[in-house]
């Protein structure tokens, strides 16, 4: 990485709140600009095979929410050791709330479920990622219709707070599912590249994403976000040691060969997004000794 940024142009630098409602690269990778999450209902029940549906739907994820000393805080989805058998226990239990409100809810997989509510479409949430690790209260569902969602995901979480399943978990040291987080909502039949590549990621996240025919992909790295969230500092650094020699140094490699024309690499936090781009021509810089010092200025 060093000593591709040392030689890179840098086409953009961005900043955005740290209240967004979705990370920097979900952001461009979805294209979106609103003050809501991503809609990404659509694509991800696309790539779980649930293509029949029509009407507006939710993407709800089945979470852990830590009590602090005076608010909740989200916690990383995937470290919650939830496998699918244990996922749909706590999807059949609730399922006779969101029927009694006739909201249809689906099974996707173990992370994802998903909820048709035709008439919560003023809602406006947060992506998990986005909320992960903070206070909820700034990104819990808003509008018109957040009232009743709140209504329900509280008499869900009454439901599972006396559930066996949660006895059982906390006996194996594993986090109680106490809460569901709602986002991504939209229209069957809404969705672009962008999104239809994040929910491949998403689902199959050591999978490339292919572009076409004509040799472009992108690849997703979002190893280092559950570390970073976790203050893990040491798998933090091994992650990053991973992808510089997996994906970095291959790429540095094919740059000097020849065989890769472009590579532009795309780098983000919690709140800002920076854009370099690298070709052949660009490792002729003799002078640009290796360093990251870029990433500070």
């Amino acid at each position: 990485m060093a000593k591709l940024l040392a030689k890179a142009k840098l086409n953009s630098k961005k900043t955005f709140s740290g209240l967004d409602p979705c990370l920097p690269h979900e952001r461009w990778l979805s294209v979106h600009s609103s003050d809501t999450s991503p809609a990404m209902a659509a694509a991800l029940m696309s790539e779980l095979g649930l293509n029949n549906e029509t009407g507006y739907w939710f993407v709800v994820q089945p979470v852990h929410l830590h009590v602090a000393r005076d608010h909740l805080v989200l916690t990383d989805y995937r470290k919650l050791e939830l496998d699918v058998a244990q996922s749909r226990v706590l999807f059949d239990a609730a399922l006779p709330l969101f029927e009694e409100l006739n909201h249809r809810l689906l099974f996707g997989n173990e992370h994802y479920w998903f909820m048709q509510a035709n008439s919560w479409t003023d809602l406006r949430t947060s992506t998990p990622d986005a909320a992960c690790g903070h206070n909820i209260d700034a990104w819990l569902p808003t509008g018109a219709s957040a009232r009743d969602w709140r209504r329900l995901q509280n008499e869900v979480q009454m439901l599972w707070h006396q559930h066996p399943l949660n006895d059982t978990r906390e006996q194996t040291y594993q986090p109680r599912i106490n809460g569901l987080w709602l986002w991504g909502g939209c229209t069957m039949g809404e969705s672009t590249w962008g999104l239809d590549a994040m929910a491949s990621h998403l689902i199959h996240p050591a999978i490339p994403i292919d572009l076409g025919s004509d040799k472009r992909a992108i690849q997703l790295l979002d190893t280092l976000i559950s570390p970073a969230l976790a203050g893990d500092w040491s798998s933090w650094m091994q992650s990053m040691s991973t992808i510089d020699q997996q994906t970095l140094a291959p790429a540095l490699s094919a740059l000097e060969n020849g065989t890769l024309d472009v590579l532009n690499v795309i780098l983000s936090d919690s709140t800002r997004m920076s854009q370099w781009t690298l070709r052949p021509s660009s490792l002729r810089k003799f002078w640009a000794k290796p360093s990251l010092s870029r990433l500070a200025s």
